[in-house]
């Protein structure tokens, strides 16, 4: 019997982030606090969607306006609009921006409204996200309204929170699910570099590799990226599309 998208769907994060589209194609999509966010914590899992086949978002929340020393806000903005869009490029993935301010992130009524009718406008099956504990504020907005759009969602789709800069801004991580980026990591590397403004290529040296390369120890692989799994009400380690 040919699978099916529940079977794939089911069959855990490592394995349809790897598996070719059938059909019509998985949906996936990530929220992130800023552009680069995505992209260091996931991009590699991102680039393994879009290369099997799979339709990836990714969602700022903010253009980064805070994030350049020197730069007003719109010129920041504009320069890392700009990157964010080029290392969508490289991912394979559509950007969208969200309108809310570096520095200045609410998750009030509306912006929850507004991110959930974002979230439900491309209807994801799978939805990567901040891990809520973390010491940027941006990051734990970011986190809190993807989770709100995720109790919104009807039926549910799988919810995966991703890490960041582990230990000085991720806290408390303790990963469900693990994919090896192995395949793609130069593509992830050339994505977070096209952040210039951010020395993305600085960044992944000092931080980034060497968590790709414990997590890839943890997994048995070259390197990989960690995520923890919300797990679905009614069981304690279902996967989207089991319930």
């Amino acid at each position: 019997m040919p699978a099916t998208r529940r079977d794939f769907l089911g069959s855990g994060l490592a394995a349809f982030a790897a598996a070719p589209a059938f059909g019509e194609p998985l949906r996936v999509v990530c929220i992130g606090g800023h552009p680069d966010d995505p992209e260091s914590g996931c991009g590699g899992t991102l680039a393994r969607y879009a290369e099997a086949g799979h339709a990836v978002t990714v969602i700022y929340l903010t253009r980064g306006e805070a994030g350049i020393p020197g730069r007003s806000h719109d010129e920041a903005a504009a320069i890392r609009t700009a990157e964010g869009e080029s290392a969508c490029r490289i991912l394979k993935a559509k950007p969208v921006f969200a309108g809310q301010i570096d520095g200045a992130t609410v998750a009030d009524n509306p912006a929850v409204q507004r991110m959930t009718q974002l979230v439900r406008t491309e209807r994801p099956d799978i939805l990567l996200a901040h891990w809520p504990l973390d010491t940027h504020k941006d990051h734990q907005v970011a986190s809190l309204l993807a989770y709100r759009a995720w109790l919104a969602a009807r039926p549910r789709f799988g919810l995966y929170f991703f890490e960041v800069d582990l230990g000085s801004q991720t806290m408390g991580f303790h990963p469900t699910d693990y994919v090896d980026i192995t395949a793609v990591r130069e593509k992830k590397k050339a994505a977070l570099f096209a952040h210039r403004s951010q020395d993305g290529e600085g960044v992944y040296r000092q931080h980034h590799e060497i968590m790709e390369n414990y997590r890839g120890r943890e997994y048995g692989a070259a390197a990989a990226e960690a995520f923890v799994r919300l797990a679905r009400s009614g069981g304690a380690s279902a996967m989207p599309g089991n319930v």
